[in-house]
């Protein structure tokens, strides 16, 4: 394997800032065979690999790495794929700065390894082959486990259950399969086709899906042990929508993140020849420093807004968002008001947004997650004139399941309560994980919970 000493990441090939903020074609265009060998040449194989340990479905990223060094770009895919059921969307929206690449030793003297878009490389390599799996479906063990969402936690334990032998059906509520992935991430971050493509993957493996079917609606998990399914899988997301709780919130103008998103990456607003309904304005104000809120800012002025503002309460330091996607927020023109809170949204006589006051705040004590509580600053107060203002605060889980499961309980918050040793709920045989138990979170942690449980659910047949 070549060793390469530069100190700096290979540069990621990307489209032109003027260009993309006009289209939704992909901003990260790839790593050529020769960046990928490059920046493979700067991995330094440690032993003890603590990059695994920030890797929440532990890839064995040394050893996959160290095959791309070597030009060996089939067998890096397959190393990959014994563990991670997505890679190809895992090397696109993973937050890897706070994760394996966080733990990278190469970061002492300069920037780590780029895990995330080799492994993207790998991926992608695979899929541009057009060759079929390799991998038939396991043997049957007769069990079946019906999964609820195919979401990145669903998908992830699905794929992982099928090849440990169980017969595997995905239940989605939507006509599309995806869930967060294709309804939450916009196509300039994660094509459409990379999801489906990983999905079909599943269906060689024997997974069946079934779409339109509400569970709570159209089946009742009771319904579903009755149809013969030994286990059930909650992996349905976090999508009820959170507001700031400030006046004007029903005004003409106001949206909720995700359903901008899911008109625009579902229903395809994005695209000419689709009649989709979806606002347009001038200019935008966006609540908050996630990633949904860069997701939906950058939408925005994709759509047409000449002005959009992220409005957020704390420092850029403390942005949830992942830096790539902050970055290439600024690059697209986005402006960032930082240590602001919207007050009130004001609107005309016809009930249309018009305004939106906020305050001036300041960073004061941590508070009890460890970051520091922003304080208004008294007499701050000022008018920021926008048509339209979305809410990208956060989400929680749909209470449809919890209130047609009996025996399952909730905390305070609506989400599933589980044993966290064994990933069950309090009903018997109903498992669940990622953002219906945590809340909205990243899709890596979402895989990590899909794959725990599918260990759980082997675990306990197998005994």
């Amino acid at each position: 394997m070549p060793y390469n000493k530069q100190q700096e990441k290979t540069s990621m090939p990307e489209l032109n800032a003027d260009i993309r903020a006009r289209c939704f074609d992909e901003v990260a265009t790839g790593y050529t065979e020769e960046m990928a060998i490059n920046e493979a040449g700067r991995c330094l194989g440690c032993k003890n690999a603590p990059c695994m340990d920030g890797c929440p479905v532990n890839v064995k990223i040394p050893a996959f790495i160290n095959k791309i060094a070597d030009g060996k770009h089939k067998e890096a895919y397959t190393i990959i794929r014994s563990t991670n059921t997505l890679p190809a969307i895992c090397g696109r929206v993973c937050p890897q700065e706070r994760q394996c690449e966080s733990k990278c030793v190469r970061s002492r003297n300069g920037e780590p390894v780029a895990i995330g878009r080799l492994e993207r490389f790998a991926a992608d390599c695979h899929m541009k082959s057009a060759e079929e799996s390799t991998t038939p479906p396991a043997v049957s063990n007769g069990r079946k486990v019906a999964i609820v969402g195919s979401g990145p936690a669903g998908l992830t334990c699905a794929g992982d259950l099928a090849a440990n032998g169980f017969e595997v059906t995905v239940f989605e509520a939507l006509h599309t399969l995806g869930g967060v992935l294709v309804y939450g991430i916009p196509e300039f971050r994660l094509p459409k086709e990379v999801v489906r493509r990983e999905i079909e993957s599943l269906h060689k493996l024997g997974v069946k899906f079934e779409t339109n079917t509400v569970i709570g609606k159209t089946l009742t998990v009771d319904e579903l042990f009755e149809d013969g399914f030994a286990a059930v899988f909650v992996g349905s997301g976090a999508g009820l929508p959170m507001f700031p709780g400030i006046p004007g919130e029903g005004l003409v103008g106001v949206m909720a993140a995700n359903e901008f998103l899911t008109r625009i990456n579902l229903m395809k607003a994005y695209l000419d020849e689709y009649a989709t309904p979806i606002p347009r304005a001038d200019t935008v104000a966006v609540i908050g420093g996630g990633n949904v809120a860069m997701d939906a800012a950058r939408c925005a002025r994709r759509l047409g807004a000449e002005n959009v503002y992220i409005i957020y309460r704390r420092s850029e330091a403390e942005m949830p968002a992942r830096l790539e996607e902050i970055h290439h927020a600024k690059e697209e023109g986005i402006q960032f008001l930082l240590l602001t809170a919207p007050v009130e949204i004001i609107g005309d006589e016809n009930g249309r947004v018009t305004a939106v006051n906020c305050i001036r705040m300041e960073l004061g004590e941590p508070d009890i997650t460890g970051r520091r509580k922003p304080i208004e600053i008294p007499d701050s107060h000022f008018s920021l004139p926008v048509d339209m203002v979305i809410a990208a605060i956060g989400n929680s889980p749909n209470p449809l399941i919890r209130n047609t499961t009996a025996g399952i309980e909730t905390d305070n918050r609506g989400r599933l309560v589980v044993n966290e040793a064994t990933m069950l709920t309090t009903r018997e045989g109903v498992y669940a994980g990622g953002d219906a138990v945590t809340g909205a979170a990243t899709v890596i942690l979402a895989m990590g919970a899909g794959k725990r449980v599918a260990e759980e659910i082997t675990k306990y047949f197998t005994k």
